[in-house]
């Protein structure tokens, strides 16, 4: 019995440093993914701040945009219909990933 309990605790040992060395393997591989991923995270971070901002101050931007308009009527549009486009795809690409991820 002493000698089974010896054995289990020589393998527990060689399994949590097998373990070690896969994390360590892992968290190298994993660099590239974790650079995109915070850069990902401060633009998100900084889309909802100009949201917030949006939210809060909407006289403010809309003076903004009317400004704008004043100003170039025509490269307004042509930004408008770019961020029409974006919001669409955005759209589009969440609702695919939210059917793929529901698949699972």
């Amino acid at each position: 019995m002493n000698q089974q309990l010896i054995e289990i605790g020589i393998r527990r040992g060689r399994l949590i440093e097998r373990i070690a060395m896969q994390r360590e393997v892992l968290g190298r591989r994993m660099q590239p993914v974790q650079r995109t991923l915070h850069a990902a995270d401060r633009t998100l971070a900084a889309v909802r701040t100009g949201s917030d901002y949006v939210k809060r101050h909407p006289g403010m931007v809309a003076a903004a945009v009317t400004l704008l308009l004043a100003l170039k009527p025509r490269r307004l549009w042509r930004w408008g219909r770019r961020g029409f486009i974006a919001w669409r795809t955005w759209r589009v690409l969440r609702s695919e990933f939210e059917t793929l991820a529901s698949r699972r």
